[in-house]
Parts: structure tokens; sequence; C-alpha cells
């Protein structure tokens, strides 16, 4: 059986997905737990560079539950062409390409690969077919600047498969990504 890869991504509502401790004011039980909804299955991670050299200074000492817990216990592949600064538990940096690394780890045993964050590699995962579902919190607030996750115009199916507000006004929506 094929892993699925999962991208959990927090977004304003006009699609900005960076910087999201701007936009996302609240985070209430609802919010928490859909997040340990989505972290329960994901026994893997792929994240960009930047998030990693964000994280990897934050997360490490964080009492924020479910996440940190989470993520410094999991298995971290980081895509970058050089090695990051800081070292973090259970990391490894990707050596080769991207399709083909996201391909052969979908084949190994286990649940399912997270990307959390890392706009740009959620965006190239996309491209290449390689994400099977979304999972979007889109904060009730306009940004209005920064780098938004879907402005790359890419055509992609999406199919709704759940939908929850939380009380804060947060619309928490799962997406199967189709062809």
């Amino acid at each position: 059986m094929v892993r699925k890869v999962v991208a959990y991504e927090l977004l304003s509502l006009d699609g900005v997905a960076e910087q999201p401790d701007e936009f996302v004011s609240e985070f209430d039980d609802v919010m928490r737990q859909n997040l340990g909804r989505v972290i329960a299955t994901q026994d893997a991670v792929v994240l960009g560079r930047r998030t990693y050299d964000e994280w990897a200074g934050f997360w490490p000492t964080s009492d924020i539950q479910p996440f940190a817990s989470f993520i410094n216990g999991v298995e971290k592949f980081v895509v970058t062409s050089t090695a990051p600064g800081e070292t973090w538990a259970n990391s490894t940096v990707v050596d080769g390409g991207l399709v083909e690394f996201v391909t052969e780890l979908r084949q190994r045993s286990g649940t399912d690969i997270g990307v959390h964050g890392s706009i740009a590699l959620t965006q190239s995962l996309l491209e290449q077919g390689l994400i099977d579902e979304l999972r979007l919190v889109i904060a009730p607030a306009l940004h209005m600047h920064g780098r938004k996750l879907f402005d790359r115009g890419l055509s992609r199916r999406l199919t709704l498969t759940r939908h929850v507000t939380s009380p804060a006004g947060y619309l928490l929506l799962d997406f199967r990504v189709g062809g």
C-alpha cells in the first residue's frame, strides 16, 4: 500500500501562508483537536529548508502541545541543497531529487507523510502530483501581503472530504487532491 502525503497549512482568507502567527491569533480547542487528528496518522514529515531552520530553533524547547511532542519525535526529512545550520533530533537531509525521494518514501512501510508549512515545497509537490490530501486551516482574516500557497496558477481538482468551523471562526477543511 502506498502511503499518503498530507499537507497541513495555515492560511489567511486571501490565501497567504507566510508568517501565519500574524493572522492566526487564536488556537481554540477545536483547532487543537483538528491538529491532533492530522498528526496522529503521520510518522514522517518532509520540511523545506526555511521551515526547518525556523522550527529547529523553536520546537525543541517548546511545550506547545500536541505539536511539540509530535514534531520533536517524528522522523524529519529536510529538502535542501546545503546542510542545515541547526541540528534537530530525527532529522535527515534529503540527498537527490525531490520527486524521486518522495516517491521512494511513499513506498516504504509506515503511515502518512506530513508536509507542514514549507510553502515552496508544498507548491512543488502539488505541481508534481505528489500531495494526496490538503488539510487547511483558513483564518477569518485578510493578510494582504506575504507568500501565498496557491499563486502559481496550478489547476487541480479538489474534493472536500471534511469541513468544520471552530468557535473562533476558523475553517478547518480537508481536501482530497485529484488530477
